[in-house]
């Protein structure tokens, strides 16, 4: 394998780097990494990569772009909402870098489909926003022996870590449990600093860019905490848990990180027999003041001190822009309000 003389172009500077050049540039080629997630940290994971020279680049990912995506997704603009994120952001990618080859998955990533994927790739990339699969990547990484380049964002706080590299620690060594659902809102739920999961998704291309030219300490059994607001920026160590033994995907993931199995309900259906119902929207204050579709509101943050005051008389319809804080919300809700019956909004509140 050579760099054409279009190449050598495209990656000057990186070949009058000493510690790159040619060979250097010739890993990347040959690379292929497993992108999950083309949203905020996989927007710049993939920018970056893309533009680095990774030879071959698999996005997955079974959103549509939002308009609400804009504030922190660059890859996407006003023209591509209603587009499916893996086909749009690899379509932008190509006019960047014409010599990576992409592959998109424009799915979601299952126990069905996590090990055939992860096999197919070098690196894997964890770009998701909810425990349940960060749980499922990890398990997959560790049974196809691929290291995992894990990055997560809460609000001004972002972290960093690589796990299972030549043997190093993983996701459940860290993490050996999932915290509640309702603990652990994600940034649809709380909102998010637009620049953040630039600066994090920017710092994971970094990792993977040094575990393919062999460059620097890459960030095993090491957890980067980085704060926005202050620049502060600490790394904590962490150690192997030998007792953890992987095996096999057949958990319930959404189980185990405490999301609970809901039925859900449709606007239309709800209008036919609005009389039926209760209904609680939990979102926040600002956006009820922009549109609802009445009912009960109290904010999904404001759950623990408030839900007793929900009315269980008739079944309960919770809805949220799009269906996911309403899912937490019931989650939570079920385990405190054993003989009500709860519904989700399917898709969130209609426009």
């Amino acid at each position: 394998m050579t760099l054409s003389s279009d190449e050598q172009k495209q990656y000057n500077r990186h070949l009058i780097l000493k510690e790159i050049g040619e060979s250097g540039q010739l890993k990347l080629k040959q690379a292929k990494v497993l992108v999950i997630g083309a949203g905020g940290l996989g927007c710049p994971v993939l920018q970056y990569l893309t533009a680095a020279g990774v030879g071959t680049i698999g996005i997955i990912d079974h959103d549509v772009v939002d308009q609400s995506n804009l504030q922190r997704q660059i890859l996407y603009t006003m023209e591509d909402i209603g587009c499916s994120k893996a086909g749009t952001a690899a379509k932008r990618l190509s006019k960047l870098n014409p010599f990576v080859h992409f592959n998109t998955y424009a799915k979601k990533l299952s126990i069905g489909n996590a090990l055939s994927l992860c096999g197919e790739y070098d690196i894997i990339v964890d770009g998701s926003d909810n425990f349940a699969t960060r749980y499922l990547v990890n398990d997959a990484a560790v049974l196809t022996n691929k290291p995992l380049v894990y990055g997560a964002i809460f609000k001004f706080e972002g972290q960093v870590s690589v796990f299972n590299y030549l043997g190093s620690a993983t996701y459940r060594c860290l993490y050996p449990t999932p915290p509640k659902p309702e603990d652990s809102p994600n940034c649809s739920e709380i909102g998010v600093l637009g620049v953040l999961p630039g600066i994090i998704g920017s710092l994971q291309a970094n990792e993977v860019l040094k575990m393919i030219t062999g460059l620097g300490t890459v960030m095993t059994n090491k957890l980067l905490l980085f704060d926005a607001l202050s620049m502060q920026q600490q790394v904590l160590n962490f150690e192997k848990d030998t007792t953890i033994r992987i095996t096999d995907l057949k958990q319930d993931y959404e189980g185990f990180c405490g999301i609970v199995p809901v039925q859900h309900i449709t606007y239309g259906e709800l209008e036919k027999n609005r009389a039926h119902y209760n209904v609680l929207d939990v979102r926040e204050d600002a956006e009820r003041e922009v549109h609802h579709i009445g009912g009960q509101h109290i904010p999904l943050g404001d759950l623990p001190q408030r839900y007793q005051d929900i009315n269980t008389a008739l079944p309960v319809v919770v809805y949220c822009k799009t269906g996911k804080r309403s899912g937490v919300a019931i989650s939570y809700l079920k385990d405190r309000l054993k003989d009500a019956v709860f519904y989700n909004l399917q898709n969130g509140l209609p426009l």
